[in-house]
């Protein structure tokens, strides 16, 4: 028994052994791993540390004073300009301006930046080398906000070759102003423009070009507008001069906007045409029928002001007259004529029910026949009425030249009922028995359409 007690003693200790030295080994192996892991990180900071070195020995930028130009002293340096639209965002015209998204390209030879190259590649950096280095000051006349993109970095791009050329590119968004005139809307066309100039350094320092004419505008064929159809995109180029400074080189970038015309057919044309024809109605209600033409002149004529509204609160406050307005406020002054025309016909109505007052008392005391009847005609007797007037002899009718809306007749009792006769009295009852219609309502049937077709002829052609 005490022998195989010491035998499993001797194996404890055997076991603790083992594991102790496993232990020791991992310590050791991971002491190793730092230390590795230590100097490999060192010597990637000495790397890091030693291109940086080398960059900047290639570039020699510590070797030049970059806050001046190239060739500084010399002959004005070049500085080609190339753009890429990316989009067109919007077109105000209330603040009469736009938005634009472009890739801005600049490009230049700058002998301080050249480098020793053997396979002659270039070197590309990020926006962080352009704050070390000189750049052309270009900038958006006429802007009224602008800014480069940042998101998820500076979206700027430097870009060196061997010899010193550079080229320079940034991803900006710009709002600038847009002299825009409204004189034919919506049936106008739009020309803007974008301007590019350097702010500090004149035509004789610095001179700025299109690089490949209009092959240095770009557009992307997906840009479209929901109001405007864009017709083309040109650049031009030319001296600005400023009395204090001098002259300056300035680029324009030139796009035309033509206005999408149906948009404002449906919302504005359209509903004007529909009120002045609704008040056209009013010519064929009866004249007595006072609340009807009364009611359907005053909706025409509101409904027109708010059209009217409508489109000038979308527009800026210009002195001058639209083409729009040419056809709305024409338009109003129909509508309201229309209801004019019910108040002439309801006075001269009034009028004539007077006279014919005046008439019928004149006739009734003057009237010695024992056997007459008195009748006042209008449109209202249907033809069985008439014929029943075959049994009476016309005593006096009113003169030809008075001509009144409704005819007072006065008509003596007969034993003569003859055929013959009694056609001739239908005759001459039919002349004189006048519709309810007033006169100036039958010509407003003809003359306000006529008219207002001919107005329509005439605007179309003008501005189309």
């Amino acid at each position: 028994m005490p022998y195989f007690t010491k035998l499993l003693l001797l194996i404890f200790c055997l076991v603790l052994l083992v594991e102790s030295r496993k232990h020791r080994r991992r310590r050791w192996t991971s002491h190793l791993d730092v230390q590795r892991a230590s100097h490999i990180f060192k010597k990637s900071q000495d790397l890091t540390k030693a291109r940086k070195g080398k960059t900047e020995q290639l570039l020699k930028i510590d070797e030049h004073d970059f806050t001046m130009r190239p060739a500084f002293g010399g002959p004005a340096i070049p500085v080609g300009v190339d753009v890429q639209v990316e989009s067109l965002d919007s077109i105000s015209e209330v603040d009469m301006d736009f938005t634009m998204t472009l890739y801005l390209r600049h490009y230049w030879k700058d002998e301080r930046l050249s480098f020793y190259s053997t396979n002659n590649k270039s070197m590309t950096f990020d926006g962080r080398l352009v704050k070390k280095i000189w750049v052309p000051d270009v900038f958006f006349v006429h802007s009224k906000r602008s800014f480069i993109h940042d998101t998820t970095t500076d979206n700027i791009m430097l870009r060196v070759f061997p010899d010193g050329h550079v080229l320079y590119s940034m991803r900006v968004t710009v709002t600038a102003m847009c002299n825009m005139d409204f004189s034919r809307f919506p049936l106008d066309s739009q020309t803007c423009s974008l301007e590019l100039e350097s702010y500090a350094y004149t035509d004789e320092d610095l001179m700025l070009y299109w690089k490949n004419g209009n092959e240095s505008l770009k557009t992307d064929e997906k840009i479209s507008l929901s109001q405007f159809l864009i017709q083309k995109f040109h650049t031009t180029s030319r001296l600005a001069f400023y009395s204090s400074t001098g002259w300056y080189n300035r680029l324009y970038i030139n796009f035309t906007l033509r206005r999408h015309i149906f948009f404002f057919l449906l919302q504005t044309y359209f509903p004007a045409t529909l009120m002045v024809m609704l008040s056209w109605v009013s010519f064929w209600i009866d004249r007595r029928a006072v609340p009807a033409r009364v009611s359907l002149g005053i909706t025409t004529v509101l409904t027109m002001s708010t059209i009217i509204t409508g489109v000038n609160a979308s527009m800026p406050r210009v002195s001058y007259i639209k083409a729009v307005d040419i056809y709305l406020w024409v338009s109003f002054v129909f509508v309201f004529l229309s209801v004019l025309e019910y108040a002439a016909v309801n006075y001269l109505t009034t009028v004539q029910e007077r006279k014919e007052r005046k008439l019928r008392e004149r006739f009734s005391c003057s009237c010695g026949i024992p056997h007459s009847k008195t009748m006042m005609l209008d449109g209202n007797y249907s033809e069985s009425d008439a014929n029943s007037l075959a049994g009476y002899t016309r005593n006096q009718m009113v003169p030809e030249e008075e001509k009144p809306e409704k005819v007072v007749v006065h008509l003596a009792m007969s034993n003569e009922s003859n055929s013959s006769r009694k056609r001739g009295l239908k005759g001459q009852v039919g002349l004189r028995i006048i519709q309810n219609t007033h006169a100036i309502d039958k010509y407003s049937r003809l003359i306000f359409p006529g008219t207002y077709i001919v107005f329509n002829l005439i605007y179309w052609c003008v501005f189309s």
